[in-house]
C-alpha cells in the first residue's frame, strides 16, 4: 500500500517546522507594522528594527512614494495584462532595461518578476544536460534550488576556498570534455547571511590565466546599490566588474520594491527572452513597478547621499561591535552578523528579551542556517538609522552577553509566547 502524502507530512514537518505551534507570529511570521524605517511596531509596542532591507531607505522616501503613487492612480495593478512575449510589453519596460544596461556597462538586460524565481529559471535557462556547474557552498536558496533542476552535473566548492573550488573546476574541466559542454560557475556578490564578498576577483584571475574556461554568473542581491563606487555593485568594488560574465541584481532590496534583472551581453539576454520559461509564461511587472524602479534607479544614481548614509551607519555599527568584544565574522559590507554561542532555546529567550526588554527587534538565525550552538544575531543597518541607533543596540548587546554568560538564558525547550493567528 503507497504511503500516505499527508502523513508523511504531519510526522515529519522539518527541521524548523517541527517548532512552528510555539513560534509562529513570534520568532517566525512576525508581524512588523507601521511605516517602513527605523523604528515600527511588533505586538502593539514601538522597536527599533535591523530586519529590513531597506538598505537606502527610499522605501518611504517622499520621491519615491509619490512616484509609486502617480504610477498607480495613473496605471492602476492590471496594466500590462499578459506576458511580454503575448501582451505584456511596453516602453516603460524596455526603458528600465536600457537604464539598468547603462548604469550596469553592460548590453543588454532582461526584468525578471521576481528574484529568487528569476534566478532559479536562469539557471534552468542558461545550461543543459551537458554542461556543468561549480558553485559555492553558502549560495542562496535561489540557487541552491537552481542547481537541483540542472539536468546535468554539478560541483559545489567549500565557502570562498579556492583551494577546493580549483579542485572541483578540474573536475567540472574534465567532465565537460567529456560531454562536449561548458562550465558555470554560479556564486554571490554577497552573502546574505554572513555578509562576507564572494571572491570574485581570485575566481576572474583564474579564467584570465587559461587555465580554465568558464563563464561566471554573480547574484549580487545585497551588493547591487551599497557597494562600489557609483553602487554597480561586488564587481565593481573589488575592480573586476567586466568579468562578471551574468550579473543578477534585484529591486528588493536597495531599491525598496519587488522584481529583479540580469545583465549580460545581447546575445545571452536575447537567447533569455525567448527561452527563460519563467519569464515567457508569466504575466508582465505591472506598471507601477517598473515606473516605480525607474525612478529608484535614477535616485540610486544622482544620489549618492544614501549610500554615504548607509555605510557612515554600517561602519560605526561593525566597528563599535568589534571594539566591544563581539564576533562578526568576515563581513565587507552592511550586513552585519553577531555569533554567540547557546542553544536553540537560549536563542529564542535572547530573541524575547531584545524585543519585550529592549524594544530591538533583528532577525534571529539558527540550525540548520548556521552550525548547531551557534546563534546568529544578522542586523541590516540602513540610510534611515541614526547613531543614537547604532549606540543603544551596542550597549544593548553588551548586555544581553554578559546575561548569556551567566546562565540567564538557559532553556531547555524553546519559548512559547502567545500570539494571535
Amino acid at each position: 500500500m503507497a504511503l500516505d502524502i499527508f502523513e508523511k507530512i504531519k510526522a515529519n514537518r522539518g527541521p524548523i517546522g517541527q517548532h512552528a505551534k510555539g513560534v509562529h507570529g513570534y520568532f517566525t511570521f512576525p508581524k512588523l507594522e507601521g511605516e517602513i524605517g527605523n523604528k515600527m511596531t511588533f505586538r502593539g509596542k514601538e522597536c527599533l528594527v535591523w530586519s529590513v532591507n531597506n538598505y537606502l531607505g527610499l522605501a518611504n522616501d517622499p520621491e519615491v512614494r509619490k512616484a509609486d503613487a502617480d504610477a498607480s492612480a495613473q496605471w492602476g495593478l492590471a496594466y500590462p495584462m499578459g506576458s511580454r512575449m503575448m501582451t505584456g510589453q511596453t516602453s516603460e519596460h524596455e526603458a528600465l532595461e536600457r537604464e539598468l544596461s547603462d548604469f550596469m556597462q553592460k548590453e543588454d538586460t532582461i526584468l525578471l518578476n521576481f528574484g529568487y524565481q528569476g534566478m532559479l529559471s536562469a539557471i534552468d535557462c542558461l545550461v543543459d544536460r551537458k554542461d556543468v556547474i561549480v558553485y559555492d557552498s553558502e549560495s542562496h536558496a535561489c540557487i541552491i534550488d537552481g542547481v537541483r533542476l540542472h539536468a546535468g552535473k554539478r560541483f559545489v566548492f567549500q565557502h570562498n576556498d579556492m583551494a577546493s573550488f580549483e579542485k572541483q573546476m578540474e573536475r567540472a574541466t574534465k567532465l565537460a570534455q567529456e560531454t562536449g559542454g561548458g562550465i558555470m560557475v554560479i556564486t554571490e556578490g554577497v552573502f546574505g547571511m554572513a555578509g562576507d564578498q564572494g571572491l570574485l576577483k581570485e575566481i576572474i584571475e583564474y579564467r584570465k590565466s587559461g587555465k580554465y574556461d568558464f563563464r561566471l554568473f554573480v547574484d549580487d542581491a545585497h551588493g547591487f546599490g551599497t557597494l562600489g563606487k557609483t553602487g554597480m555593485g561586488t564587481g565593481e568594488e573589488q575592480g573586476c566588474h567586466d568579468g562578471i560574465d551574468i550579473y543578477f541584481g534585484t529591486f528588493a532590496k536597495s531599491m525598496a520594491s519587488i522584481g529583479a534583472f540580469i545583465s549580460s551581453t545581447e546575445d545571452v539576454i536575447e537567447f533569455m527572452r525567448y527561452n527563460m520559461r519563467s519569464q515567457m509564461f508569466a504575466k508582465s511587472l505591472p506598471m507601477p513597478l517598473v515606473v516605480g524602479a525607474r525612478k529608484r534607479l535614477e535616485m540610486l544614481r544622482t544620489q549618492p547621499r544614501h549610500k554615504e548614509n548607509l555605510w557612515k551607519i554600517a561602519t560605526a555599527l561593525q566597528t563599535g561591535l568589534k571594539n566591544s568584544g563581539f564576533d562578526i565574522g568576515r563581513t565587507n559590507s552592511p550586513v552585519t552578523p553577531v555569533f554567540l554561542k547557546g542553544t536553540l532555546g537560549e536563542a529564542t529567550n535572547i530573541t524575547f528579551d531584545l524585543r519585550e526588554n529592549y524594544g530591538i527587534f533583528c532577525s534571529i538565525v539558527v540550525y540548520p542556517v548556521v552550525p548547531k550552538d551557534v546563534i546568529m544575531l544578522r542586523m541590516i543597518p540602513t540610510a534611515v538609522h541614526t547613531m543614537e541607533d547604532v549606540e543603544y543596540t551596542i550597549e544593548t548587546f553588551k548586555k544581553v552577553q554578559e546575561g548569556l554568560k551567566s546562565g540567564k538564558y538557559k532553556a531547555e525547550q524553546l519559548k512559547v509566547v502567545e500570539t494571535d493567528k
